[in-house]
This record gives structure tokens, C-alpha cells and sequence, in this order.
């Protein structure tokens, strides 16, 4: 992470109103969770070493197995993978809708541990959840097709599985994410206000005319009031006038 990025982040929330409960988790400061968790698993034969480098895997939709019965090239740093058999995943999404995932013929054995042995995503995000008591989860649609794989792992450690509602991404017409597009712009937090009445338009709230010049808090308190979200929309085109 660059130095600096995490208290800019923290500092762009704020400015935009929102809140949290208690301490902020850092995942560099949690790596003793994420490895307990990772020796649990390899207690019951359910990971195995793989060399394979991001390079040689580059034309694989899946992960094909190289390693799952002994490293390709021995000696070399290795990442850490844990087996997925059998691992169809079914869940209904507060948002999407029921969403069904075949773990195994999407991604194969799953990386846990990157080979420089940094933890992936997909592991520390489900000891997160589980450590802080998370039972809502509230996310861009963006990662809707990773949370089969979260909930594979969740069954694996033992963990209970949240209630998941993924909001959807702003897209272009031919499907592409806003933020990958040539009309994506750097986000401006100099009048916050402005881009939350335009995300409130967007998710069916209807905000009045009048509530472009309230105080930040007061539109938080005008939107919560008036949540539905069975209103929101599961696809949102681009109309925010970028």
C-alpha cells in the first residue's frame, strides 16, 4: 500500500459521512488469524504448495491442477492453495437474487497464500468477518461471483455465513464497469453532497430538489429513513452526467 493511501481513505469516508464502530482493522496487523486459519485447514490435508507463477497460469480460465500432487518445480517459492472437490455453492443474494456457483469448475483450487506469501484476499476477508462478528455484508456487485468461494471457505473453517447484498456497479451499455471506462473520472470529494443526492437518485431513493442544500448528516438522515432495498435496482447504467 502506498504511505499515506489508508488515512486518505479513512479521511474521504468521513467526509462523506460515514461512520464505524470502534477500531479500524488493519489486514497487515491480522496476518496471525490469517495463518492460523491457513494451518487448520492444512491440518486436514485440505492444501498443498504450488509453484505455478501467475505468468504460467496466464491463459487458464481455472486453476488446471499442475501442482495438486506435487510442486512442478520444486525449490521454487511456492503459494498456497487449498483443494476444492466438490463445492457447488448456492445462495440468495438480498439484491441479486439466488446466485449459483460450481466452485471447483469455475476456479479450481482456490489461492490462499500468494507465493510472496502474502495472504489473498479470499481467505482474509472470511476470518474478517468471522473475527469482527460480521452478519451483513453490503458490497458492489463487482465481486458477487467471489462470494461463493468466501462461503466455500466459511464452510471449511467452520464459520457462520452472513447475509450478503451486492449493490450494483455503475456500467456502460456494452457492460463494461464505469471505472473502467474511458468516461471514468477521480473521485471528488470537495462536495460530497452533490455525489450522494446523485447515488441516492440512483438507488430509487427520489431526493427532493431541497436536499442538495442540507448538511451531509441531515441527508444521511433523510436517506436511511426512507430505505428500501427491495427498490434498488440489480443493474444501474451510467447517468450520472460523467
Amino acid at each position: 500500500m502506498v504511505p499515506g493511501s489508508a488515512d486518505g481513505i479513512l479521511r474521504t469516508l468521513s467526509r462523506f459521512g460515514f461512520e464505524w464502530d470502534g477500531e479500524v482493522a488493519y489486514q497487515s496487523e491480522r496476518a496471525d488469524r490469517y495463518a492460523a486459519a491457513l494451518d487448520s485447514l492444512r491440518a486436514r490435508g485440505l492444501t498443498f504448495q504450488c509453484s505455478c507463477s501467475r505468468l504460467q497460469l496466464a491463459e487458464d480460465a481455472r486453476y488446471p491442477g499442475h501442482c495438486r500432487n506435487g510442486q512442478l518445480q520444486p525449490g521454487s517459492p511456492c503459494a498456497t492453495r487449498v483443494r476444492v472437490d466438490e463445492a457447488v455453492i448456492q445462495f440468495t443474494d438480498r439484491i441479486q437474487g439466488t446466485f449459483r456457483q460450481d466452485v471447483a469448475a469455475a476456479v479450481g483450487d482456490m489461492l490462499i497464500r500468494r507465493r510472496d506469501q502474502l495472504f489473498a484476499y479470499v481467505l482474509a476477508v472470511v476470518v474478517d468477518d468471522a473475527a469482527q462478528g460480521v452478519t451483513h455484508v453490503v458490497r458492489g456487485a463487482d465481486l458477487l461471483d467471489n462470494t461463493p468461494r468466501q462461503i466455500h471457505l466459511q464452510h471449511l473453517l467452520g464459520l457462520q455465513t452472513p447475509e450478503y447484498a451486492h449493490v450494483p456497479v455503475l456500467v456502460e451499455p456494452d457492460g463494461r464497469k464505469l471505472a473502467k471506462s474511458m468516461r471514468s473520472v477521480q473521485l471528488d470529494s470537495s462536495d460530497p453532497l452533490a455525489l450522494l443526492v446523485k447515488v441516492f437518485d440512483l438507488l430509487n431513493l427520489s431526493p427532493p430538489a431541497e436536499l442538495r442544500f442540507a448538511a451531509v448528516p441531515e441527508a444521511w438522515s433523510w436517506a436511511i429513513e426512507r430505505w428500501n432495498i427491495n427498490r434498488i435496482p440489480r443493474r444501474l447504467m451510467s447517468r450520472l452526467g460523467l
